[in-house]
């Protein structure tokens, strides 16, 4: 189980690096400076985040972590957890900074993908492992409104 986690760190890992520097080119390509593009440069970073979700499925696949769109659904739903948890957190001007934190939300994703979608897994680690992912909005929140103080 944990070759099968590490390979889908590593892979989700490579992914979530390549998806932060198409995300960044493509804003960069887009350019704009008003609202009114807005629309279009969503739907670009939306277009990218689907065909590297297909990806991730195909490649999962080819380095043995199986059923691999089941594995990258899975590590999709636990990024739209972490984006959501990562809201709270400080922002930093580092590019660096920028990408290794992207690359560390994939990883984790995809480790988390991988021991949820794992056979030998006890049904109660992984119903464990989804509350831990649906507790990480309001835990966010709280944390924001504190911070806040409101």
């Amino acid at each position: 189980m944990t070759g099968r986690m590490g390979r889908a760190c590593a892979v989700c890992a490579a992914l979530g690096m390549l998806w932060w520097a198409t995300v960044r080119l493509a804003w960069a390509g887009v350019g704009c400076e008003d609202w009114g593009c807005l629309v279009p440069a969503v739907g670009v970073v939306v277009t990218i985040s689907l065909a590297l979700l297909a990806g991730a499925a195909l490649v999962l696949e080819r380095v043995d972590v199986r059923p691999g769109r089941r594995v990258a659904l899975v590590a999709a739903g636990a990024l739209v957890a972490f984006r959501l948890a990562g809201e709270t957190l400080p922002s930093w001007t580092s590019q660096v900074a920028d990408a290794v934190a992207a690359g560390a939300a994939f990883a984790g994703a995809g480790a988390v993908a991988a021991f949820v979608t794992e056979a030998g897994v006890a049904r109660r680690w992984k119903v464990a492992a989804a509350v831990a992912l649906v507790a990480l909005g309001p835990v966010a929140l709280a944390v924001s409104l504190a911070r806040s103080g409101l």
